[in-house]
């Protein structure tokens, strides 16, 4: 009669290792897919800055420093990059855009120009289908995160190799920006 009770707690015990175990996984491939579906909105975006910076070029020549800022931002992104070191430099991207943007106000005939527009316009689409993968991507990454750190599978999590993992945050440069209201003019 006793061997039954043990071994019940046993299965018992072993049966809640592996629901565990396969509930991180699962968490874990969530938030890989959903970096996925970020990755294509970067991907089209970072194919989109060439176009962008080539526009910009013929009317503010002047502004090399941002020009050059925004073509080094794009090379920052890399085939090969962990995940990690992937948002970092997207975050750069995102920032060198912003001050693009920023630059663009200055000159009249560039925003009324047709390709300017149309080029803004496709960027504007895809920084929004961007900011939707966000923030499925950082829901996905704190359901991963406060599942591996609740008892007990934060009893299993640091042995079998699940770690706490960031967020696709703005860059300290982009929150400044974002912070500053926007100048309204008449």
């Amino acid at each position: 009669m006793n061997i039954w009770i043990v071994l019940g707690v046993i299965g018992g015990a072993g049966l809640l290792l592996v629901v565990l175990y396969n509930r991180m996984v699962a968490l874990r491939q969530t938030r890989g897919n959903a970096f996925a579906d970020i990755d294509v909105q970067l991907r089209q975006r970072f194919d989109l800055v060439p176009s962008l910076v080539e526009t910009v070029k013929g009317y503010a020549a002047h502004e090399k420093g941002i020009l050059e800022t925004v073509t080094a931002a794009r090379a920052g992104v890399r085939p090969g990059q962990d995940m990690d070191e992937r948002i970092k430099a997207e975050g750069a991207l995102s920032g060198a855009l912003m001050n693009l943007f920023a630059v663009a106000e200055n000159y009249p005939d560039l925003k009324a120009d047709q390709n300017f527009q149309k080029l803004m316009t496709e960027l504007s689409d895809i920084e929004n289908k961007i900011a939707a993968a966000r923030r499925f991507f950082n829901n996905a990454t704190a359901e991963y995160n406060t599942a591996i750190q609740q008892f007990p599978a934060n009893l299993l999590a640091g042995p079998f190799g699940f770690h706490p993992e960031i967020f696709f945050e703005n860059e300290e440069s982009m929150r400044a920006a974002i912070a500053k209201p926007p100048e309204v003019k008449f």
